[in-house]
């Protein structure tokens, strides 16, 4: 029997040279008009798919390959007599091997065409045709990546044809394929026709491997990066680019993640230094130089071996700075010369990362993994609810400034959390502890040991006080002022704890749990 191959592909990299290695192995080349086009043109004898269907292409090239002709040589089950017969009969050729690469739907919506274009870029043919092949596996080879090529001919001319494994493996990137690119339409769609269902019946959620990660959390956990097309475009940590340094680890691209959707919250020049996920420093001032300093003295034992974010460019005297102590990566949106220059000189293994876009949010959706399944949320985006002032005394407008910067540190702070602040820089924070009272002497033990007073400072809570113990615990430290969501059903005990301590107490009506 013959042996033949079927060539239909959007990205003709590699193709011609493919083509032209299965015909020196004695494979007839089948394709559709415009790879057949390319073929051509590159010496390679191609039958057009209208010749073996006898019908010509129409619709604008909608409608092709969709024939008993081409679906019945892809289908048919090699071992199965009736199934041979019924090829006899109808004067249908097997087709062994299938390179098929879809519509550049992707591609088509990042270059921001119309709807209608986008619509002609879903491929309707391709996708039938892959499945099929990638079924009938056990006989077909089915390649949908052009980096597959040169290991298939290797394959064809050391054994004549390809193992079950390879076409094992194959058939699986395929049908992985095809589910990725329906994933990526579902998803572009449900807001092109301004659906906007967050949270559909069924869910499908596309991502693509970016990188192998050395490992994961621990070295024996292994770990990858994938992205998800289109989706937080120039918004994504995981596609910022790596300017200087040792490739970034697992933990890195999480705490990078925490950083610098902190340093988001402000608009003043700002400086957020996290370890773990956690922020240890963070502080606002006048210059980019001030607000690091200032943001990692605020506990220079945690903030030994951190992730620093900016929200300015690095100036070299920042970067002086920095490389007074180990720091695993610099996030900001830009590196000035001169400060790019001396760090990679100081610093061979400095992560520098450039992120785009520090005055947006990334909006959306997040997701967390679950033994069985996938939790959905919206991500936490806004601020408060409101901005009630429910104590006797009202706050200075400096406690009112420190009071919305202490509330916009501890939303990103892991619960049960409690930021101390003072002049709109960080004076002790506590996170993640199971009481609130312990995370509030966490705070004051942190401001206490690196030599800052607490004396005039305000306190943020991410959820509410449940009693009085954190008010009276606060007072005796010196703090006038205190922000919390509010909602307990012991709000007036504690609204009479801060009224007894002459301080002041705002309500926001929003809770910011971060577990």
């Amino acid at each position: 029997m013959k042996k033949r191959a079927l060539i239909s592909v959007s990205d003709k990299s590699g193709v011609v040279e493919f083509a032209k290695k299965l015909e020196e192995l004695g494979y007839e080349i089948i394709s559709s008009s415009g790879t057949a086009k390319v073929l051509k043109e590159n010496g390679v004898n191609v039958i057009e798919v209208s010749e073996i269907t006898g019908f010509p292409e129409i619709m604008g090239g909608r409608v092709k390959t969709l024939h008993p002709k081409i679906h019945g040589g892809l289908l048919a089950v090699r071992d199965n007599p009736e199934y041979m017969k019924q090829l006899e009969q109808n004067e249908i050729e097997p087709i062994d091997i299938v390179a098929i690469n879809l519509y550049p739907f992707e591609e088509t919506v990042k270059k921001g065409a119309d709807l209608d274009e986008i619509i002609e870029n879903i491929d309707i043919g391709g996708p039938a045709m892959v499945r099929a092949s990638a079924k009938n596996h056990k006989f077909v080879t089915i390649i949908v990546n052009p980096e597959d090529y040169d290991s298939v001919i290797s394959e064809l001319e050391e054994k004549g044809e390809t193992s079950l494994e390879t076409r094992r493996k194959l058939a699986l990137k395929a049908f992985r394929h095809t589910a990725f690119y329906d994933s990526i339409i579902s998803s572009v769609l449900n807001k092109e026709f301004g659906i906007n269902e967050k949270f559909p019946e069924e869910f499908t959620i596309p991502f693509r491997k970016k990188e192998q990660l050395r490992y994961g959390e621990n070295p024996h956990q292994e770990a990858s990066l994938f992205v998800s097309p289109l989706e937080y475009e120039g918004l994504s940590i995981a596609e910022s680019e790596v300017l200087h340094g040792k490739a970034m680890s697992y933990n890195n691209f999480l705490d990078v993640e925490a950083a610098v959707n902190l340093v988001k919250e402000f608009e003043e020049t700002a400086a957020v230094v996290v370890k773990h996920n956690n922020p240890c420093g963070v502080a606002i001032a006048d210059t980019v130089e001030e607000a690091y300093t200032e943001a990692f003295s605020r506990d220079p034992k945690s903030g030994y071996g951190g992730i620093v974010a900016l929200n300015r460019p690095v100036d070299l005297k920042t970067a002086e700075k920095m490389v007074e102590v180990f720091l695993e990566v610099i996030a900001a949106p830009e590196f000035e010369k001169d400060a790019f220059e001396f760090l990679t000189a100081k610093k061979r293994n400095l992560r520098l990362v450039k992120v785009k876009n520090f005055d947006k949010k990334p909006e959306g959706l997040e997701y967390r993994r679950i033994t069985g399944g996938i939790l959905v949320q919206d991500r936490d985006l806004e601020l408060y609810e409101k901005w009630d002032i429910v104590s006797k005394r009202e706050p200075t407008e400096q406690e009112i400034k420190d009071l919305l910067f202490a509330w916009k540190v501890v939303k990103h702070v892991k619960s049960n959390s409690v930021v101390i602040a003072k002049d709109q820089k960080s004076v002790g924070i506590g996170p993640g502890q199971t009481s609130r009272v312990d995370s509030l002497e966490t705070a004051v033990r942190k401001a206490n040991e690196f030599g800052f007073s607490t004396e005039g400072a305000v306190l943020a809570s991410e959820a509410f006080l449940p009693f009085r113990d954190s008010v009276d615990e606060a007072a005796k430290h010196g703090i006038t002022a205190i922000v919390q969501p509010g909602g307990s059903i012991r709000d007036p005990e504690v609204i009479e704890a801060v009224d007894e301590h002459n301080m002041a107490l705002i309500f926001t009506g929003m809770r910011h749990f971060k577990h």
